[in-house]
């Protein structure tokens, strides 16, 4: 399997994880939605030194990946692409901060080296909790969870169209690609001289099937907005869900729980 056919697996994948049945996906997507703006906040709002207070927020996109019944290695795998940049992002803190924290026999671990494995976690486990949101729920139902925070529709439209053009344009990049291949057999890959008419073409026919695209929307009624996904009014279940994991969240900010534990069974 080629990389675009890979591609375009893995988001009919996705659309399949989402369209799963657990008590996860069970949940109202305006629950899901604000639990993880609040988890990703308070994930950020840790200081850079409190690598230990941070490790806790793990248990959260842990927890729900089981009972969801996703692998977390599934989660991995999908951002594979994404998470060396985020982790790339503290690489220079141990060269700008060298004051002492901890001392480990002869090795002396500097504020550098905690930050940017604070900075690491914090990019992981955003990466994490968005993942999950996306894997639990339909891209319709979230468009209509931000429109009842009454986000823009024109901000939302653009998310819902941009999300179901992916397809359509890796569909025209193969297409493309197949082409080309039938013209210059026994070659790997474009070469580079074919780069710049290659986009061109890429580029007017994503023009071409985009007004095909929106005259079909417009014969289908579309005026501006969409009708999202009926969602449903939201249960007992989602507020207690919602409000279990700010507490949660707010208990974990405030109090460092692995030094809390520690100082207990050292007593």
């Amino acid at each position: 399997m080629d990389k675009l056919s890979q591609a375009q697996s893995e988001l009919r994948e996705m659309d399949a994880l989402a369209a799963a049945d657990s008590p996860v996906h069970r949940l109202h997507p305006l629950c899901k939605l604000l639990v993880t703006v609040c988890y990703i906040v308070t994930v950020v709002s840790f200081p850079k030194y409190d690598f230990s207070g941070l490790a806790v927020m793990v248990l959260y996109p842990v927890i729900l990946f089981q009972a969801a019944g996703i692998p977390v290695r599934l989660c991995f795998y999908r951002l594979r692409i994404v998470l060396p940049l985020v982790c790339a992002v503290g690489l220079v803190n141990p060269f700008l901060d060298h004051t002492p924290l901890l001392r480990l026999g002869n090795l002396v671990v500097t504020g550098g080296v905690v930050s940017m494995l604070t900075l690491m976690m914090k990019g992981i486990f955003s990466l994490m909790a968005s993942f999950l949101l996306i894997a639990t729920t339909p891209i319709d139902s979230l468009c209509a969870a931000l429109r009842k925070l009454h986000i823009p529709s024109i901000l939302v439209t653009l998310l819902l169209l941009t999300y179901r053009y992916i397809g359509v344009m890796i569909q025209e990049v193969a297409v493309m690609t197949e082409a080309y291949k039938l013209r210059a057999p026994g070659q790997k890959g474009i070469h580079i001289s074919a780069w710049g008419s290659f986009l061109g073409q890429l580029l007017l026919r994503s023009i071409d099937r985009a007004e095909e695209l929106y005259g079909s929307m417009l014969l289908r009624g579309f005026r501006g907005e969409f009708y999202y996904a009926d969602v449903p009014p939201c249960r007992m279940s989602g507020v207690l869900f919602t409000v279990g994991c700010a507490a949660a969240f707010l208990a974990a900010r405030l109090v460092n729980v692995p030094a809390l534990l520690g100082s207990l069974f050292v007593r």
